[in-house]
């Protein structure tokens, strides 16, 4: 019974829960649908729903398009659908093959040696010899070419089980010890430790067809440990070394594997093809021993199992012993039926049964006297047990052959051995010379290295300059950031403070004991004010002289109002009014806004200078998810050309103008919010700025 109808199916691993389908809808790029609907179709594929597999295959082609990689591992499950799938061989065929087209478009080495092992037992089942020889010759090219251990593991396997299927067993043993040798270098998991069991168990089974019993009880003895853990392939060990007990006759060896092979839980399939064997063997060791009665009945039972199979290599094999019992018990009528049932099947699966078969009909026939049908089936043995047996003799003479010219290349070799060790010297004389010449190449190197690196070091040493100039260049920005506000900020108050002195000094008499008292108080405030600003500005600048950065926190507009009104408190003419209805919290740095406000709030005081009835508005809004701050005067206004530098980079106002539109532009952008500007000549102006 050939091990490789169900050697993929023992790999996969069984998984008993049923998969959701994803919904791709919910993923953006098709990569990332590729590789959902990739695990959904591998775990399909796991729990052997291989009608399903098919129609999400054919799903993740659709999307696939270019994607050469996804397209051969896709156009691989799809083929394993239809070859499990009632052997529908063709189909798979086709697939296969265009999975390893764009495997070999997308240079993908693993998809690629999955679809040559499937090609390569899928050609064998169409018996399409061809096409067969065709993809050996390209995988030994493969072979020679790859570095992968993973291909040269399953490879050497796939060629191994192209040698067994042509009876060639010596060769299919080479390859397949190459094949375990591969595995044993890959990465220790429970999938390759079965592999590697099924590869010895493969050996021992085609020593059973060399008829050396012994030696495969040897290769079965090596499976144990690599199935331990896996009933689905022990009960099929256990069936292999029942046959080979059947054959050496030990009766005690027979009665435990056959009772070991029932108390193994496989799946379904599986099941039924073990007890077909199982019963199978039991019937040729009790026609062996005459007792035909026993083997008819084991016999029955083989063939009822095979049939629940559904495989048609099984039911062949189980119909073919059946057939050989009734022959032999004289039921020859019966025995013709189940025989012819069994040729049917027999050459596409196994010529040595074919020939059996033939010649069980023919004695049939003879014993019923139809001479003309028993002559016919004669002639059908004989032609094909002639072709096998100069099969066999060809093989035999072509392992003769390569011995004797493995003899004669090793007395080549040796008349060679002693040119190699002429040569030999020649050659270390030859390394010697190349070893002073790289030398000297070497040091070259060495010094031109030396040379790169100080350029290097070098060129390292200027980007650092480069970064310190940089970095010099901004911290004297920010110093002349600093300046400026604390030239806006502190020029104003102080002004003011020296205007009343000088008023009380040069001008007393213009002063009643009733105004000295209310600008005594003003000053005072005014001097408290200046040294609260002026403390409050240093310490922010302190902090900011490193990094000009802002620090965002939530901020209450109303503290900022309330300071605002506070430091503008010794204005006179001039009315300042704060609202805020809603009082708004922002989420923004306060000594940015703070600066903003009092510099706008200082310009609109300096436009108010001679407006009659001076009034400045600041209000605190928020609309349609925005926030607002804007500041309305009621004073001269002007063009848009006098706010340019709010817009404009390249406009500089100097510092006589106090802090200078240009810096509440910076100051602004900084914390992430814009100003605008709606004024019109002599219809005063409004500053709104806008908090995205």
């Amino acid at each position: 019974m050939r091990i490789l109808k169900f050697l993929l199916l023992i790999l996969i691993h069984f998984n008993a829960f049923a998969q959701q389908e994803p919904n791709l809808a919910r993923y953006k790029t098709t990569d990332e649908k590729l590789k959902i609907w990739l695990q959904y179709t591998e775990k399909i594929l796991a729990n052997e729903d291989y009608s399903k597999l098919i129609t999400a295959a054919d799903k993740g082609i659709a999307i696939s398009k270019n994607q050469n990689a996804y397209l051969s591992r896709f156009y691989i499950q799809k083929g394993l659908g239809y070859e499990f799938t009632n052997n529908q061989y063709q189909k798979a065929l086709v697939n296969f093959e265009l999975a390893w087209k764009y495997a070999r478009k997308a240079r993908h080495l693993k998809n690629e040696t999955t679809a040559l092992m499937r090609l390569n037992y899928v050609y064998y089942s169409v018996q399409d010899t061809v096409k067969g020889k065709s993809l050996v010759k390209y995988i030994k090219q493969v072979l020679d070419t790859t570095k992968s251990t993973y291909t040269k593991s399953v490879l050497n396997g796939s060629l191994a089980e192209y040698y067994q299927n042509n009876s060639e067993y010596e060769t299919f043993i080479n390859y397949q010890l190459k094949a375990i040798s591969y595995k044993k270098l890959l990465k220790k998991s429970i999938a390759n430790e079965e592999n590697i069991g099924i590869s010895y168990l493969q050996i021992g089974s085609a020593y059973t067809k060399m008829k050396q019993f012994p030696k495969a009880i040897e290769y079965f003895n090596e499976v144990k440990p690599y199935l331990k853990n896996s009933p689905y392939v022990m009960a099929y060990l256990c069936n292999y070394y029942l046959h080979s007990y059947v054959v050496l006759k030990e009766k005690d060896s027979i009665r435990k594997y056959y009772d070991l092979v029932y108390s193994y839980p496989t799946a379904k399939d599986s099941l039924f093809i073990n007890l077909s064997f199982a019963n199978r063997s039991m019937s040729e060791y009790f026609a062996g021993q005459g007792n035909l009665n026993k083997a008819y009945d084991f016999a029955k039972k083989s063939v009822s199992f095979a049939e629940k199979s559904n495989d048609p290599d099984i039911i062949m094999e189980a119909n073919t012993n059946y057939g050989k019992v009734l022959n032999e018990k004289g039921e020859h009528k019966k025995a013709i039926e189940v025989l012819k049932k069994a040729s049917e099947k027999a050459l596409k699966y196994d010529k040595e049964s074919f020939v059996m078969i033939n010649k069980k009909l023919s004695q049939s026939y003879a014993a019923l006297g139809q001479w003309k049908e028993a002559y016919y089936y004669n002639e059908i043995y004989s032609k094909n047990n002639d072709e096998m047996m100069a099969q066999s003799a060809k093989q035999n003479i072509a392992n003769a052959e390569a011995r004797f010219q493995n003899k004669t290349k090793a007395q080549e070799i040796k008349n060679l051995s002693n040119e190699n060790a002429i040569k030999n010297i020649q050659i270390a004389e030859a390394k010697q010379q190349r070893i002073f010449l790289i030398s000297g190449i070497t040091l070259v190197c060495i010094i031109g290295l030396l040379l790169l690196k100080q350029s290097q070091n070098r060129k390292k040493t200027n980007l650092k300059l480069q970064a310190l100039n940089q970095e010099l260049d901004e911290a004297n920005k920010i110093k002349a950031r600093f300046f400026s506000i604390l030239n806006h900020d502190l020029r104003s108050p102080i002004s003011n403070l020296i205007h009343f002195l000088h008023l009380q000094k040069e001008n007393p008499e213009l002063i009643d004991e009733e105004t000295a008292i209310r600008m005594q108080h003003k000053i005072t405030t005014g001097a408290e004010n200046l040294l609260s600003s002026m403390e409050d500005i240093l310490l922010w600048s302190k902090g900011q002289m490193d990094n000009f950065k802002p620090q965002f926190r939530k901020t209450k507009i109303e503290v900022l109002f309330k300071e605002t009104e506070k430091h503008f408190s010794n204005i006179e003419n001039i009315e300042i009014v704060f609202e805020n209805p809603e009082n708004l919290i922002l989420e923004t740095d306060e000594n940015y806004l703070k600066t903003i406000i009092r510099n706008l709030t200082g310009n609109a005081i300096k436009a108010l200078d001679k407006t009659p009835n001076a009034k400045i508005v600041w209000k605190a809004w928020q609309e349609n998810q925005k926030n607002y701050l804007s500041i309305t005067d009621n004073g001269p206004g002007g063009t848009q050309e006098k706010f340019k530098a709010l817009y404009d980079e390249s406009e500089v106002i100097g510092i006589k103008s106090g802090l200078g539109l240009h810096l509440i532009r910076d100051l602004a952008t900084a914390i992430n919010c814009k100003i605008e500007v709606c004024s019109k000549p002599d219809s005063g102006a409004t500053f709104t700025i806008i908090f995205e």
